[in-house]
C-alpha cells in the first residue's frame, strides 16, 4: 500500500497525461566512466531538460551542483547506488534516503545485478533500502538486471531472467523496476504478467538506428510497459529534443512508429 507522502511524489513523478514515465539516466559516470556525452554535464542536462521528460537519475553531487537551475521543470531520481568499470557485477550503496529527501527527489533509486556472485548482499541492501524510503514516503526505483558472470551473455535477456529480476523488486517493495527489453513484446508481455507492479525498460540494447529504437520503445509499451528510463541513446542524439518528442508521442500519446518518426523528421 502506497503511503501518502508517497503517492504526492509518484504524482509528481509519473506523467498526468498517461501516467507512464519517461525517464531519462544521467547517472553513468561512476559505473561506466566519463562518457563523451556526460563530460559537459551541465550542458548536457539543459538539453535533456529542454526535452521535457518526465524524470532524470542522477548522483547527488551532480543533482546539488547542477539540477537546480531546472528546479520545477522535472523531477529528480536521486541514484543511491552503483557499481564500477572495475567491479561491474558489484552494486553497491552510495547514498541514503534522507539525502534524497534533503535534495526534494521524487524517488530514489538501487541498483541490483541478479546472477552475481554478491547477489545476496545486494539483494539484502535492497532489502533494507527499500525498508528506509517507505519509512520516508519515498517512491522506489530498482535497476534489476540479469548480467551477472553467472549467466551466459546470450541469456540476458531470456525472459524467464528478465522475469525474475522484475518480481524479485516486486517481492521487496519496488515501486517501478527497471530492467532489460526481452527483444520481442510477446516475451515482455510475460515479464510484465509476472509483476504486479511498474516495470520500465532500460535503453542499453543497442539499437541501430531510431526507426529501431523507437520501434523497441513501441513494442514494450504495447507489451505493458510503464515507460522508459533510456540514457545514452537520448542525450548523445544529434538532436535531443526532437528524440524525446518523438518518444512521448509513443509512450504518452500511444502513438505509432511512424508518427513518431515524423516527428522526429520535423
Amino acid at each position: 500500500m502506497e503511503l501518502l507522502g508517497e503517492r504526492i511524489r509518484l504524482a509528481r513523478l509519473l506523467n498526468k497525461e498517461s501516467g507512464k514515465l519517461l525517464g531519462i539516466t544521467l547517472d553513468h559516470a561512476p559505473a561506466r566512466g566519463v562518457l563523451t556525452g556526460l563530460m559537459d554535464i551541465r550542458a548536457t542536462l539543459a538539453k535533456v531538460v529542454a526535452g521535457g521528460p518526465d524524470a532524470v537519475t542522477m548522483h547527488k553531487g551532480i543533482a546539488e551542483e547542477c539540477l537546480a537551475e531546472h528546479a520545477g521543470k522535472v523531477a529528480l531520481i536521486l541514484k543511491c547506488s552503483t557499481f564500477s568499470p572495475y567491479h561491474f557485477c558489484y552494486d553497491i550503496p552510495v547514498t541514503q534516503v534522507d539525502e534524497a529527501v534533503r535534495l526534494g527527489a521524487d524517488a530514489v533509486s538501487f541498483g541490483v545485478i541478479v546472477g552475481s556472485e554478491h547477489q545476496a548482499e545486494q539483494v539484502r541492501n535492497l532489502g533494507a533500502f527499500a525498508r528506509e524510503a517507505k519509512m520516508a514516503g519515498m517512491p522506489l526505483v530498482a535497476h534489476i538486471y540479469p548480467r551477472g558472470e553467472l549467466i551466459p551473455k546470450d541469456e540476458q535477456t531470456k525472459w524467464e531472467n528478465v522475469a525474475y529480476c522484475v518480481r524479485l523488486g516486486a517481492e521487496l517493495g519496488v515501486d517501478i523496476i527497471k530492467t532489460n527489453y526481452t527483444g520481442d513484446p510477446d516475451s515482455f508481455a510475460k515479464v510484465v504478467k509476472n509483476c504486479p507492479t511498474r516495470v520500465v525498460i532500460a535503453g542499453g540494447v543497442k539499437a541501430k538506428n531510431e526507426a529501431e529504437f523507437l520501434k523497441m520503445t513501441k513494442d514494450a509499451m504495447d507489451a505493458g510497459a510503464q515507460g522508459i528510463a533510456f540514457g545514452r541513446f537520448v542525450w548523445d542524439h544529434k538532436n535531443v529534443v526532437g528524440l524525446m518528442n518523438a518518444l512521448k508521442i509513443i509512450i504518452h500519446k500511444n502513438g505509432s512508429v511512424e508518427a513518431a518518426l515524423q516527428a522526429l523528421g520535423e
